[in-house]
């Protein structure tokens, strides 16, 4: 099979913050699949169990910092250690509904934190690739029926949403005042952001998550209570969100385009959003059993009804197209916990079986894409021509 990502990541340094977190943890089995040479930064897993112990992810780093992204001295020493490549930050506080009983915290964790990943890569004084993780919920969510797009206002109405818009803006500053594209011949650093939001897939045992409710109502034959039924959201499998982040970050490698320093919509394509109930039916479709019923009430914490992004730039200017349908997630997604429950499998297994899948379907997509395009215009559109990926950092 072709290599995905061009082979960039092979012999590469990632330093990546979270990574003992439910998207992190799957980032980390795929990097080191990749050959990439892996330091993960981070706290304790925040769930038990969670898929960062039970696929042994902690086998495949090179070296694993335990400590809070918010302890600069211990991330700047961290990071100075490593001397990376490439930096993807992922560590947040990732729960709205935490968001509200922690707002204080929720915002010195994705804001201030994201300020001191960025202060650290400004102390290396050596070029790298610096992608930071945001959320969809990054954006002021007017319930407006259209895809918000990366020009929209940042800011949501709760503290989790405005914490990431706040993150946003924090990358925002960061790129104009130290890593202007226009001056990355002299500090190196090729800054961009990326958000996703509503990824689900196995291993993830968040609370509050709706995957998670639903698994553990199986577990306890009990119906899965749903607090908004109707709320609608565009669902992708967590390997589809960490795609997109790896495409951008490997064209940031190929090229000297400087137009990629920017934020990028990471999301299925339209037709892929369910509402609640739809993706609990699917799922309970797939998994053989269960029930649901609706504990919904007017006097609860507000969360948005109706949010997706629209993610024509990352499909035209990376280019990187999803290839998993909804359907195919959660059938993916209720696959990987029967194997948790059923065992004695080993769930790294049961990841990499899964990664080798996506990769497969990936390249084919990719390959597709870029004949529909053509390669010739694919190069035509960058500022500068392609480039050996070892020789621009």
């Amino acid at each position: 099979m072709e290599m995905p990502f061009d082979g960039v990541f092979n012999g590469r340094k990632v330093f990546v913050t979270g990574h003992t977190g439910f998207k992190g943890s799957w980032l980390c089995l795929w990097l080191n699949r990749l050959g990439a040479e892996v330091v993960g930064y981070a706290l304790a897993p925040p769930t038990n169990p969670s898929h960062y112990h039970v696929a042994n992810v902690y086998d495949v780093l090179v070296k694993n910092y335990e400590a809070d992204i918010r302890d600069f001295e211990t991330l700047n020493n961290a990071m100075q250690e490593t001397q990376p490549d490439i930096v993807l930050h992922l560590a947040a506080q990732t729960v709205v509904r935490e968001s509200y009983r922690i707002p204080r915290e929720t915002f010195d964790i994705n804001a201030v934190g994201t300020a001191s990943v960025l202060d650290a890569v400004r102390e290396l004084k050596r070029p790298c690739v610096a992608l930071c993780i945001t959320s969809d919920k990054c954006y002021e969510n007017v319930e407006q029926l259209w895809g918000y797009r990366e020009t929209d206002a940042f800011g949501d109405h709760d503290p989790y949403g405005g914490s990431k818009g706040a993150a946003e803006i924090v990358v925002r500053s960061y790129r104009h005042s130290f890593f202007a594209p226009e001056r990355l011949n002299q500090h190196g650093v090729k800054l961009a952001s990326a958000r996703a939001g509503n990824v689900i897939g196995g291993g993830d045992w968040t609370s509050d998550a709706l995957i998670v409710d639903l698994v553990k109502s199986l577990e306890n034959s009990q119906p899965v209570e749903l607090r908004n039924p109707h709320a609608y959201r565009p669902w992708q499998h967590v390997l589809q969100a960490l795609s997109g982040y790896l495409t951008l970050v490997q064209r940031l490698l190929q090229t000297n385009d400087t137009t990629l320093c920017d934020g990028w919509n990471i999301g299925p394509l339209p037709g892929n959003e369910l509402s609640v109930r739809g993706v609990v039916e699917t799922f309970l479709e797939e998994w053989g059993t269960g029930s649901w019923r609706d504990v919904s009430h007017p006097d609860q914490l507000r969360e948005a009804t109706l949010l997706h992004l629209a993610i024509d730039k990352a499909m035209w200017r990376l280019p990187w197209k999803p290839c998993w349908t909804v359907q195919e997630t959660l059938q993916k997604t209720a696959q990987w916990y029967k194997a948790w429950f059923e065992g004695p499998s080993s769930m790294r297994d049961v990841s990499l079986a899964q990664i080798e899948e996506y990769e497969q379907a990936f390249v084919a997509s990719q390959g597709r894409l870029l004949e529909e395009r053509g390669i010739k215009a694919r190069k035509q559109h960058d500022s500068t021509p392609l480039v050996d990926a070892k020789a621009t950092i």
